[in-house]
C-alpha cells in the first residue's frame, strides 16, 4: 500500500484515533489534523466505555490503550432516585474517563507517531482546499461543515429529538451512575450523573420543552440557568456547583436538542465520514465515542490492507460499521423515546420504574439483569408476584408465571397462545385437526388460548378454510373442543370473532396470501369501495341495512360462543378486515356519519362491540384487537390515535386491548424487529391506562418477562413459537425451575427429566 497524504478535519477522539491508527500501520503516511479549537478546549465532560471497547483499544494500540485503561474510573452500581426513594442495582460494570484527559492522551500519542496537529485552525469546507491530499477525513462531529457542504452525496438524515439538555460538570463525585428525577412547578426534570475522575462528574440535566419553557430557561442567561438547576438538584450536589464549558454561548443556546444523524453513504470522491459526522447515538446510552474509536480502527485497517482496493475497502468499512451503528441507534432510539415519554412511567412504583429505566433500550433484558444483580432482580420478581396475588409473596418467580384477572376469569399465568389462522375448516366447521391443535396447546401450559379469527358468516370468511360460528354444527364442534380444553388443562379459551371485509374470498394461506380464489368467489362488503389490492375484487360499501345485519351476526356468534362454553370473546377490529376498514382512513372514504373524523370512523365498530357486550355475560371478559398504526405515517391511523381507539373501546366495556399493527394497507412499510409491536402496547397501556396484550415477533422467555416486569403490557401473546412447540410454556417453566406449571399428570415424568437436563446444561455452561 502506497503511503498517503491525509487531511483529518476535527481533533476529537475520532480524528485523533484515526490518525494514530494510520501511523501505526504505516509510519510513512503524512497526516495533518486540523482542529478549530485550542488543544485543551472541550465541550463534554466524561466519556463512558465498555469493556469490549477497551479490549479493542488495547489490541489496536497497547501504548495509548494502557494509559487510558490505567486512568479509568470504575463503578458497578446504578442509583435511581424517584418519588423520594432510591433504588440501587449493581453489577453494571461502567468505566469512564474525562473527555479532556482522553484528548490529551490521544494528542500526545499522535505527536509521538508523527501526526502534525494544527489547533485553532478553521478547516475549509471546500474539497478544493485539500487538492494536495490523497484523503480528506471528516471527523468534525455532528455539525460537520464539510459533510453539510456535500450532503447531497451522503444521503444525510437528521432527526432532531424533542427534549432539551445541558451537559454540566460538577466536583460532586458520585459513587454510582445516578439518575435523579425531580418534579418542579413546571414539570419533571432529571439528571444523568456519573464520576469520571477523582473529583469530577458529568451531570446532564434533561427535560421536555414545555418544562424548559415553563421554568423560564428559554429566557435565562447561563448563570441564572445554572443557579436554577443547582437548586432543583441541591440534595444530590452536596453544596457543589454545576460548571459549564459552553460559556461562549448565550444561555438558551447552551441548551441542546439531540440530533440523530445517519447517512446512506459514508464517502464521496476522496472525502470519508468518520464518527459523529457519519452517525450519532444518544447520550443516554453513552456510545458515541465508542462508535467513533471503532470506526477509526476499521477505516485504518481497510485503507492499509495489502491488495485492498480503496473503493472495496470503503464499502467494507461502511457495511461493517453501519451494522454496529444501526444496532446502537435502535437501542438509542428506544432509550431516547423512554425519556421523551417519561410521563407514561411516572405512576409506576419506584421498583418498576427502575426496572423500566434499566431495560429501556432493550440491550438489557430480564435474564441479563439476573446475571448482573440476582438479589435485586429477585426483589422485582417478588414485588411483581405480590402485586399479582394481592398478598406478599416470598418466593421469587418470573413475571410470566404471575396470575392475571379479567372480570371473573383468572388466568394462571401471562402467556397467551396467539390467534393463528389454520385454514383447515370445511364450510366453516372445525374438526379433529382443531381439536388436536387447540387441545395440545392448552395442555402446553399457557394461561390463555385464542382461536383463530372465527367468522360470523359464510361471506365473512377470509378463505374457504376459515372457521366460523354461524351454524348449529359450528357451535356443536366448538363445544367439543372447549370441553376438551377445560377437562384436560387449566387454560382459558378465547373465541376471536371477525369479518373479513375487503380481504375476503381468497385462497388459503399456503396457496397464496391475499390472492383471490380461482373460482367460486363471493361478493365482498366493506366500509367503502376500496379494494385491498389491484388483484382483489372491489367491495360494496355497506348500507345501513348491511350494518344491522352484520352487527346481528356478531351478536348471534357471541351467543353461540357462550353456549359453547368459551371463557372470553375478542372482537377483531384490526388488520384491514371489515371493522378495521371503518377505523382506518386509508380504507374509509365515507362522507356520512361513519367517515371522516376518528369519532365517526369508530361509530360502527363501537356499535357492534356494545351489542356483543350486551349479549355476553357480565362476569366474562371481552377484548378487542386493534392495529395501532397503519405504518403509513399521518395518512393512516397513528399510535396517538390508537390510544384514543383503545380508550373508546375500554369505555364501551372492553377489558383488554390486543395491540397489533399494520396489515391494513397493501403498500404499508412496517418496521420489523424483535418485539416490534410492543412499543404500541406500551403506549396504549400507559397513556390510555387500560390493560393490553403485546404481540409480534416475541419468541423468548426473556422477551415475555421483560415486557411484563417493565409494565409494557399485561399479557404476552406468542404465535410462531407455539406453532412449532405447543409445550412452550412448560419448557419455559422447566428452564426457570418453576414448579407451579400445570403439567398434565401423564407428562410429569417428561417434565421432570427436562428440568434435570436443563439444569445439567446450565451447570456445564457455567463451568465452561
Amino acid at each position: 500500500m502506497t503511503a498517503m497524504r491525509i487531511a483529518c478535519l476535527g481533533g476529537g477522539p475520532a480524528g485523533l484515533y484515526f490518525a494514530i491508527s494510520m501511523k501505526l500501520r504505516d509510519p510513512a503516511h503524512e497526516i495533518d489534523l486540523f482542529e478549530r479549537n485550542r488543544p485543551d478546549d472541550t465541550f463534554g465532560w466524561g466519556v463512558v466505555f465498555s469493556d469490549q471497547t477497551v479490549e479493542n483499544l488495547m489490541a489496536n494500540d497497547p501504548v495509548s490503550g494502557a494509559t487510558i485503561r490505567s486512568e479509568f474510573a470504575h463503578w458497578d452500581d446504578i442509583d435511581v432516585h424517584i418519588h423520594g426513594q432510591t433504588m440501587r442495582s449493581s453489577g453494571h460494570g461502567f468505566i469512564g474517563i474525562g473527555r479532556k484527559r482522553l484528548l490529551a492522551i490521544l494528542q500526545e500519542r499522535a505527536r509521538e507517531l508523527g501526526v502534525r496537529l494544527h489547533f485553532e485552525h478553521e478547516a475549509s469546507p471546500d474539497l478544493a482546499a485539500y487538492a494536495d491530499y490523497d484523503l480528506v477525513i471528516a471527523a468534525d462531529g455532528a455539525n460537520s461543515r464539510i459533510r453539510t457542504a456535500y450532503e447531497e452525496h451522503f444521503g444525510v438524515d437528521i432527526q432532531v429529538k424533542k427534549n432539551k439538555f445541558f451537559w454540566f460538570g460538577t466536583h460532586k463525585t458520585f459513587d454510582a451512575f445516578t439518575f435523579a428525577f425531580e418534579e418542579t412547578e413546571a414539570g419533571w426534570v432529571w439528571a444523568h450523573a456519573y464520576r469520571f475522575d477523582d473529583d469530577l462528574s458529568t451531570f446532564i440535566v434533561e427535560m421536555d420543552p414545555a418544562t424548559w419553557a415553563g421554568l423560564g430557561l428559554d429566557r435565562m442567561d447561563q448563570p441564572e440557568a445554572i443557579a436554577l438547576c443547582e437548586g432543583i438538584f441541591a440534595k444530590y450536589l452536596d453544596g457543589n456547583a454545576l460548571m459549564s464549558n459552553a460559556t461562549h454561548l448565550p444561555g438558551p443556546q447552551a441548551w441542546l436538542n439531540f440530533r440523530r444523524i445517519l447517512c446512506d453513504k459514508w464517502s464521496y470522491r476522496n472525502l470519508i465520514l468518520l464518527g459523529d459526522a457519519a452517525h450519532t447515538a444518544h447520550f443516554s446510552i453513552g456510545s458515541g465515542t465508542k462508535l467513533a474509536l471503532e470506526d477509526a480502527i476499521k477505516l485504518a485497517e481497510v485503507l492499509n490492507r495489502p491488495g485492498m482496493d480503496r473503493a472495496q475497502g470503503l464499502e467494507e468499512y461502511q457495511a461493517e460499521r453501519n451494522l454496529e451503528v444501526l444496532k446502537l441507534q435502535n437501542s438509542a432510539r428506544n432509550s431516547t423515546e423512554w425519556f421523551e415519554t417519561l410521563e407514561r412511567y411516572l405512576p409506576f412504583e419506584p421498583i418498576q420504574f427502575t426496572y423500566s429505566l434499566l431495560t429501556r433500550s432493550q440491550r438489557v433484558s430480564h435474564e441479563n439483569l439476573r446475571l448482573r444483580d440476582k438479589p435485586w432482580l429477585e426483589g422485582v420478581e417478588r414485588w411483581f408476584q405480590s402485586r399479582a396475588h394481592g398478598t406478599p409473596v416470598n418466593d421469587a418467580a418470573p413475571p410470566m408465571f404471575a396470575p392475571y384477572r379479567l372480570r371473573g376469569m383468572e388466568l394462571m399465568n401471562r402467556v397467551v397462545v396467539s390467534p393463528m389462522a389454520m385454514y383447515s375448516a370445511k364450510d366453516g366447521c372445525p374438526n379433529d385437526f382443531h381439536l388436536v391443535h387447540y387441545g395440545t396447546r392448552a395442555q402446553g401450559g399457557a394461561g390463555l388460548v385464542y382461536t383463530e379469527m372465527t367468522c360470523v358468516s359464510p361471506t365473512g370468511r377470509i378463505t374457504p378454510g376459515c372457521t366460523g360460528m354461524y351454524a348449529p354444527e359450528h357451535e356443536a364442534a366448538w363445544t367439543r373442543i372447549v370441553d376438551f380444553v377445560h377437562a384436560n388443562s387449566r387454560a382459558k379459551f378465547c373465541l376471536q370473532l371477525g369479518h373479513s371485509g375487503a380481504k375476503g374470498s381468497t385462497k388459503i394461506g399456503w396457496e397464496g396470501y391475499d390472492v383471490p380464489l380461482d373460482s367460486g368467489n363471493w361478493p365482498l362488503i366493506a366500509a367503502s369501495d376500496v379494494a385491498w389490492s389491484e388483484a382483489n375484487q372491489r367491495p360494496r360499501p355497506m348500507t345501513r341495512a348491511d350494518m344491522d345485519a352484520v352487527r346481528d351476526q356478531f351478536v348471534a356468534s357471541v351467543r353461540m360462543g357462550e353456549a359453547a362454553g368459551f371463557d372470553m370473546v375478542e372482537l377483531h377490529a384490526a388488520h384491514g378486515y371489515l371493522l378495521s376498514s371503518f377505523i382506518t382512513p386509508l380504507q374509509n372514504t365515507r362522507t356520512d356519519e361513519y367517515g371522516g373524523s376518528l369519532e365517526n370512523r369508530l361509530r360502527y365498530p363501537l356499535e357492534v362491540f356494545r351489542a356483543m357486550r350486551a349479549a355476553w355475560p357480565a362476569d366474562k371478559p371481552m377484548s378487542v384487537r386493534i392495529s395501532a398504526t397503519d405504518w403509513m405515517g399521518e395518512a393512516g391511523v397513528t399510535p396517538d390515535e390508537a390510544v384514543e381507539i383503545a380508550r373508546a373501546f375500554s369505555e364501551a366495556g372492553a377489558d383488554l386491548i390486543d395491540v397489533s399493527a399494520g396489515q391494513t394497507w397493501a403498500t404499508c412499510k412496517p418496521v420489523y424487529g424483535r418485539m416490534f409491536q410492543t412499543p404500541f402496547a406500551d403506549q396504549v397501556r400507559n397513556e390510555a391506562r387500560v390493560s393490553t396484550m403485546a404481540v409480534g415477533n416475541i419468541y423468548e422467555t426473556d422477551h415475555v418477562n421483560s415486557i411484563l416486569a417493565a409494565g409494557r403490557a399485561d399479557l404476552v401473546a406468542l404465535a410462531r413459537p407455539h406453532l412449532i412447540d405447543p409445550m412452550w410454556t412448560l419448557r419455559a417453566a422447566a428452564q426457570h425451575g418453576y414448579r407451579g406449571a400445570p403439567v398434565p399428570p401423564p407428562y410429569l415424568g417428561g417434565q421432570a427429566q427436562l428440568a434435570r437436563n436443563l439444569a445439567r446444561e446450565a451447570e456445564m455452561a457455567l463451568k465452561a
